[in-house]
């Protein structure tokens, strides 16, 4: 098993009011990631994103697709902050922020 990294994710686009983080989190919980997404107030999508780099890479490469509905223009991503995330609580989504 790889290495675990840690992932903090802003999605642009069309992609609130669309089943996104409905779509994101399935993603993250089939590929066995742990963390949580998030709508903003900007319109944006946030997501930390904890596990294997080859899962954490395959969640982002999702990302720039999104669920069927939504318009994905950008995904910016950058080191995340593992402490943020509960030991033991999967994947889920938090209130937005």
């Amino acid at each position: 098993m790889s290495e675990a990294i840690c992932r903090k994710l802003r999605i642009r686009g069309r992609v609130q009011g669309v089943g996104y983080r409905w779509s994101l989190c399935s993603e993250a919980q089939r590929l066995g990631l742990s963390g949580w997404v998030r709508n903003r107030s900007d319109g944006s999508v946030e997501a930390l994103v904890r596990g294997p780099v080859e899962s954490v890479d395959a969640l982002i490469d999702w990302a720039h697709r999104g669920s069927s509905m939504a318009r994905v223009d950008e995904v910016l991503s950058q080191t995340g902050n593992a402490a943020e995330i509960a030991v033991g609580a999967g994947f889920v989504q938090i209130a937005s922020r």
